[in-house]
């Protein structure tokens, strides 16, 4: 296990994180370190409350500092002591199996994302949350302190991730008739922050309105933008865009807040055929944009403009 990171891998078609560590302890006791309400709360990022029985019901329940609100419900599905524990979170499955190695054991957890390709959209944020909890089981069968808080370098683990897992591609998609636009399109997981913050990101100190000019950080280098053509605060920010003087159609963010999912950014930019080679430099600038714009949304701004990072990404989409 030189690598502990986490994979990500299909299973039925539902995406499934994938994670394995070695402890140096019993199965027994890693158990009821895995399995045991009481236990969990040194690791676990919600107070559990259950019955050790399949079939029983389950509560999640979030302290006030979580960025999720609300109660999540929950089932066991398979409790088999001291090997396996499997129970459903809201639309997840996480199943927990222990497996003997030597005077330790070896855990195998899976976590399988209920809600198909967008509860895949969080897996990054959701793995590097369950690195940091991890850490903490160990410290806590380790009976020592945990080194640093498991939130300290949070960003640096998801952002790693969704380089790993591919989740900060954009696509190009063009229509079956001749000349027809070339659709550009994100998807990016903004995790649980409220969308009225995630608008105050965007835009700043402005109030953009129809007919006015963007907002800076909904711009960026590599395109001119133009006038707003729709705006619907917290949700909708679109504006006309040019390239190279050239009209380049329409730039479109739109923020979606769900209480289960979290928050995402769904981007569109409407490209002319006429400019369709344009593409791949288009994708990569609107990749940065989109990963300077994450960092953002977690407290981190970032300047100047990485265009290196840009000329990089534009062989990537050639």
């Amino acid at each position: 296990m030189s690598d502990p990171s986490a994979e990500l891998t299909t299973i039925d078609g539902t995406p499934t994180l994938r994670f394995e560590r070695r402890f140096a302890h019993p199965r027994e006791r890693v158990w009821r370190a895995i399995s045991d309400p009481r236990q969990m709360t040194a690791w676990f990022p919600a107070a559990v409350h259950t019955e050790l029985r399949p079939g029983a019901p389950m509560r999640f329940v979030f302290d006030d500092e979580a960025p999720i609100e609300d109660t999540w419900d929950g089932e066991v599905l398979e409790v088999d002591p001291p090997k396996v524990f499997m129970f459903r979170w809201n639309r997840d499955v996480l199943r927990f199996e222990l497996i003997a190695d030597g005077d330790g054991c070896r855990l195998v957890f899976t976590h399988a994302l209920g809600d198909g390709p967008t509860g895949r959209l969080g897996a990054a944020r959701t793995a590097a949350g369950w690195d940091g909890c991890l850490t903490s089981l160990t410290a806590a069968l380790d009976e020592t302190e945990v080194s640093q808080d498991p939130a300290t370098g949070w960003l640096a683990r998801a952002e790693a991730y969704i380089e790993k897992f591919g989740l900060a591609r954009g696509s190009a998609e063009s229509g079956t008739e001749p000349e027809s636009d070339v659709v550009l399109r994100f998807s990016r997981d903004l995790v649980w922050r409220p969308a009225d913050t995630i608008w105050a990101i965007l835009v700043e100190d402005q109030s953009p309105r129809v007919g006015a000019m963007p907002p800076v950080r909904a711009t960026n280098p590599q395109i001119a933008p133009g006038p707003v053509t729709a705006c619907d605060p917290p949700r909708l920010l679109e504006y006309e865009v040019s390239v190279d003087g050239q009209p380049a159609g329409r730039a479109r963010w739109e923020i979606v807040a769900d209480p289960r999912l979290g928050t995402r950014v769904d981007f569109t930019h409407t490209l002319p055929h006429r400019l369709a080679s344009h593409r791949a430099g288009l994708l990569a600038a609107w990749q940065v944009q989109f990963e300077l714009f994450f960092a953002a949304t977690q407290g981190e701004i970032r300047c100047p403009w990485p265009q290196q990072r840009v000329t990089e990404l534009i062989a990537t989409y050639r």
